[in-house]
């Protein structure tokens, strides 16, 4: 399985009056985690909205294992959990520095048109990103 990795710094505008990270935040890891991963694979996120296309998230789930806290650095870990027709799910895990788990989550997404937002098959658009998906998921719908 293929995992891409992406080291955060802790700013403290990410963080409560307590010093630990707000739980919204976690969301916006999630994206640049995601984004790490499909420049990983050679492929742009950019180029995708460039063509008329965008990939809005239908569902994000996140589960909080241990504070993240001002100061500490942690790496975003991503991986392809599902391809399939119309949906990908992506798999994350976020990651103290000794390596224990501070979080675990997933992200639901599909492919619509910009102009109209009627789904689309990433094959059809991107034979090439298609194949890779479906190589390094751990299930093909």
């Amino acid at each position: 399985m293929f995992i891409s990795e992406k080291e955060i710094e802790v700013r403290y505008a990410e963080t409560d009056q307590m010093g630990v990270v707000y739980h919204a935040n976690y969301v916006i890891w999630l994206e640049i985690g995601r984004t790490k991963l499909i420049q990983d694979l050679g492929f742009t996120y950019a180029g995708l909205e460039s063509d008329g296309y965008i990939s809005p998230v239908t569902n994000v789930n996140i589960n909080y294992k241990s504070s993240v806290k001002y100061g500490e650095t942690v790496v975003v870990r991503t991986w392809i959990e599902t391809h399939g027709k119309l949906r990908t799910t992506y798999g994350y895990e976020i990651v103290h520095e000794d390596g224990t788990v501070a979080s675990t989550a997933t992200s639901e997404h599909v492919i619509v048109k910009k102009d109209n937002f009627r789904p689309v098959s990433l094959s059809k658009i991107s034979p090439d990103w298609d194949a890779k998906y479906r190589e390094i998921a751990k299930v093909i719908d």
